[in-house]
């Protein structure tokens, strides 16, 4: 009997402060803007890159993936030190992607590309966007982190009280 009304109660409890807090507090997190960084290539439409950890060591033997408009245009793969080549791209916007990192590069065709433009693409093997979340973010979560705290506490309150008999 006991054990009924503090089970009961218990949920009760947690439904109350479910209705109670901020809907925000539910939602998932948008999903962030990849900026887009400037890359000139070279004569021939050559994109030269490197494929690093986040250490910032190259990183040999990965696959690396060169797409526009959702259309794989060229697959390589990565060389000793993780560095990568490769030709006849035009201008235009390319998604790199390699192991669970990618990156959004507006390539510049020789001599056109303004002076910010960087000379190599550097795609990170992890953290690029698009890349993890999933479980580690779920609990991350401070909410989900107190709810498994709570339940850690109420289920062996429960359990002990449950053994115990009824005045």
């Amino acid at each position: 009997m006991k054990t009924g009304w503090l089970v009961r109660n218990a949920m009760i409890s947690l439904a109350t402060v479910g209705l109670c807090l901020p809907q925000v507090a539910f939602a998932a997190s948008p999903t962030p803007t990849p900026p887009v960084v400037d890359i000139a290539l070279t004569d021939g439409g050559v994109l030269h890159g490197q494929v690093v950890d986040l250490q910032g060591s190259g990183v040999a033997g990965v696959p690396v993936s060169v797409k526009t408009q959702n259309q794989e245009v060229i697959r390589t793969t990565t060389t000793d030190g993780g560095r990568f080549s490769v030709k006849g791209l035009r201008g235009g916007v390319y998604q790199l992607a390699a192991a669970q990192g990618q990156g959004v590069y507006r390539m510049w065709a020789a001599n056109t590309a303004p002076p910010s433009a960087q000379k190599d693409a550097i795609v990170y093997t992890q953290g690029g966007y698009g890349g993890g979340g999933g479980l580690k973010m779920f609990l991350s979560n401070p909410i989900v982190i107190a709810g498994l705290i709570a339940t850690a506490i109420a289920v062996p309150v429960a359990l002990a009280n449950s053994g115990s008999s009824s005045p």
